[in-house]
């Protein structure tokens, strides 16, 4: 987090400068070609950003059959591209030899997939590809060839999907049906992992989340878990190492529950949720992954702007209380909470647990 954190002060203090300068060097042959056969989708930070991405993505691939399409992530995302429905190669944003590599390709299209942040941008340009696609939120849009014009209203797959219309005009997938794939092998070790607690039910839980404010506190997800489990159910806790603490926790003292924080990849993580009949998180990018997965979310919202993250569909259900602070987090950024989280402390035990039980009735 100290490393973001890092890297979003450089790019606000450089950014603009950096970005000047780079636009004034980097003279582009532009061009009015629609049907690129090499394109690069550039996708730094977070999880849930890679994940809504992806039917994009796929929609790229049925507009430009037998196009190569190169994926530019971070490592702290580059795993969800694992998921993918179609191959892709995989360059990291963050290893300097990789850019490079990155750099030296020839590409007809880029997409620079960030909303905010400058230095995507400025890579996107020092690319040299005739056509730059991004997003108009600042400065960054006097590097592109293209713009689009980027919007809290909208939800942010709808959003991603405005960003590809100069290249690929109107085009859609079907969202009613999963579109993450977990590998087959993955899938039989996580059948495996969870042999002994799959004769019941499985409820999983996922107490993390990038920012603090975001988290409910594995207190109450304690009390959740414990009456799940008097009911019938199993519970089983995913996060990464730095979920470690709560994951005990929350299991603590309970027979149905296992505790899997920070033992598990990403992709992993993807396959026991695959295998889950719900999934309880909070704003974060596991709950994208289960919406991608096409499992059931119950989703804790507070500082998040809810009709443009919150899953959408029959089978998932938002908790916000809507205090008049709230949302309060735009482009990353979560200014410091004046009430301590009071948003996500209103919700209460007993409505998640009402919420759980009649989305598992249905």
């Amino acid at each position: 987090m100290k490393r973001i954190r890092f890297l979003k002060g450089v790019d606000a203090i450089a950014g603009p400068v950096l970005s000047a300068v780079v636009r004034s060097i980097v003279r582009l042959d532009i061009t009015t070609q629609t049907t690129p056969s090499s394109l690069l989708v550039v996708r730094p930070g977070g999880i849930g950003d890679a994940v809504l991405f992806l039917p994009v993505i796929y929609a790229l691939f049925e507009r430009f059959p037998g196009s190569r399409i190169d994926i530019l992530a971070e490592k702290r995302n580059a795993a969800v591209f694992a998921l993918s429905k179609y191959p892709l190669s995989m360059y990291h944003y963050d290893k300097p030899e990789e850019l490079v590599r990155v750099l030296r390709n020839n590409y007809e299209a880029v997409i620079d997939t960030e909303q905010w942040h400058r230095l995507s941008a400025v890579i996107a340009r020092l690319t040299r590809a005739p056509m730059l696609v991004g997003y108009a939120t600042n400065e960054r849009k006097k590097l592109f060839t293209h713009t689009v014009p980027y919007s809290h209203d909208d939800c942010e797959i709808d959003s991603f999907f405005h960003l590809i219309e100069p290249i690929a005009d109107k085009v859609s997938v079907d969202l009613d049906k999963p579109f993450l794939t977990v590998p087959e092998e993955l899938t039989r070790n996580a059948v495996a992992l969870l042999k002994t607690i799959s004769k019941r039910r499985i409820i999983a839980i996922f107490p993390g989340g990038s920012i603090r404010e975001r988290q409910w506190g594995s207190d109450r997800f304690h009390l959740t878990a414990k009456a799940l489990v008097d009911r019938g159910f199993s519970v089983i806790v995913v996060g990464g190492a730095a979920d470690r603490r709560s994951g005990k926790e929350i299991i603590n003292g309970l027979r149905g529950g296992l505790d899997l924080c920070g033992r598990l990849s990403l992709v992993e993580t993807a396959a026991v949720l695959k295998e889950s009949a719900l999934l309880i998180t909070g704003d974060s990018g596991i709950m994208h992954i289960g919406f991608g997965l096409g499992i059931k979310t119950l989703s804790l919202f507070g500082p998040g702007i809810e009709k443009k993250w919150a899953p959408r569909g029959p089978g998932h259900v938002v908790i916000n209380k809507n205090l008049p602070c709230s949302p309060c987090t735009k482009f990353g950024y979560t200014p410091k909470c004046k009430v301590d989280a009071e948003c996500m402390k209103q919700i209460s035990v007993d409505e998640v647990l009402e919420k759980t039980l009649k989305m598992l009735e249905g």
